[in-house]
């Protein structure tokens, strides 16, 4: 539920609902809404250095007003190669040494990955201590920031350790996202486009129409897109908050996009990209399984393939993605789980897709999706 004078959309949590404010310049007045959640007996900045490089400033200064006035900055490596247990860790002991108690808060500035790392940190440290999310990119703005989920990665797969921890405030700032390099901006819009595949057909429209601006940051489409995003996946999340039904669609191309991620190391794809290519291969899928019109997925793909290249699919055989998708943590009672869409604005879960189907995409779906679009057809 949004509020359009107040800017605040509000995400139910069980252990208590928070609001996601979006809009342009919340940053500066960071301190102010951040001070709206009572005291605390220190708060701590978690990031990493290239983000501070270019925003620590910028938020710095925006924090004034926190009692205590001085939050003490804590900077980690950000790379989806080190969002594991090791950095948990090292957090922790940081806040150990910075004497963090109880009632301390911490602030996570930084896109998906600070986020998730952060929020594990947070749900975790100390048994729980309060957070509050202020997401920097587009993945983390659209997505990872809103809904609790936290966690990393084992070698064996993504996001496999974690915790539902719903954080106490999200600023998302879409200036934030002006500095953001333009390969990350471009994977980002992956997670943009999923809601109007899952949820939303005149969303998914206006992106159609819109994606020059958006690709060029014209700040009112931006802000735009970014809110409507935020607001398809805290309805969801408000419905279903630990992921027992219909929170599933969220992940919509990630079955794949996990096992590409992990198959090359986290050092191939960023998630985004990743996940512009799983929706590609879900929209094959679809159209395999539940019979999604090919015009809808031609439309799917070629949304997809607009907003820029994307890293080569890699060389592997399909049954060793196939295997990596059996670690995914959306499986159950050992059936890989896929989100599908029979048509554009809806999605749902399914577990009755059989490998040699899913093998089929995975051999001829990434030759497929770079085919002309009016070529599309059955992967087999």
């Amino acid at each position: 539920m949004s509020d359009k004078s107040t800017d605040a959309i509000r995400v139910h949590a069980a252990a208590g609902d928070y609001v996601v404010l979006c809009r342009r310049g919340v940053l500066r007045q960071a301190g102010r809404k951040i001070a709206t959640l009572g005291r605390f007996s220190s708060a701590h900045v978690l990031s990493s250095s290239k983000v501070w490089r270019v925003l620590g400033q910028q938020v710095s200064r925006g924090l004034l007003g926190i009692a205590p006035p001085q939050p003490l900055v804590h900077l980690f490596d950000d790379a989806e190669s080190a969002k594991n247990l090791k950095t948990v860790e090292v957090i922790a002991r940081k806040l150990v040494r910075a004497k963090a108690d109880r009632k301390s808060l911490l602030i996570a500035v930084g896109g998906g990955v600070v986020g998730d790392v952060a929020g594990f940190v947070a749900a975790s440290y100390l048994r729980g201590v309060s957070l509050v999310q202020v997401p920097t990119t587009i993945v983390a703005q659209v997505d990872s920031a809103v809904g609790g989920k936290t966690g990393v990665n084992l070698p064996e797969g993504k996001n496999l350790v974690g915790a539902f921890y719903p954080p106490k405030l999200v600023l998302v700032d879409p200036e934030a996202l002006m500095s953001l390099p333009a390969r990350e901006f471009r994977g980002g819009l992956a997670e943009v486009i999923k809601y109007g595949v899952i949820a939303d057909a005149r969303f998914f429209g206006f992106l159609e129409q819109n994606l020059e601006k958006i690709l060029a940051r014209e700040p009112r489409t931006l802000e735009h897109v970014i809110r409507r995003s935020i607001e398809i996946k805290s309805s969801v999340v408000s419905k279903d908050e630990r992921e027992s039904g219909l929170r599933e669609i969220l992940n919509y191309g990630h079955t794949f996009a996990h096992a590409l991620e992990s198959a090359t190391h986290y050092r191939r794809f960023q998630h985004g990209e990743a996940v512009a290519w799983g929706m590609m291969c879900a929209a094959l899928l679809g159209h395999e399984v539940v019979k999604t019109p090919a015009d809808h997925v031609a439309r799917i793909i070629a949304l997809v393939r607009k907003i820029g290249p994307l890293p080569e699919w890699p060389e592997l055989r399909a049954e060793k993605l196939f295997a990596l998708m059996r670690a995914d943590k959306k499986t159950k009672f050992g059936k890989v789980r896929f989100v599908l869409s029979r048509r554009l604005g809806k999605a749902e879960s399914f577990d009755g897709v059989t490998e040699k189907t899913a093998l089929c995409v995975l051999r001829f779906g990434p030759k497929l999706v770079t085919q002309p679009l009016n070529a599309i057809g059955k992967c087999s």
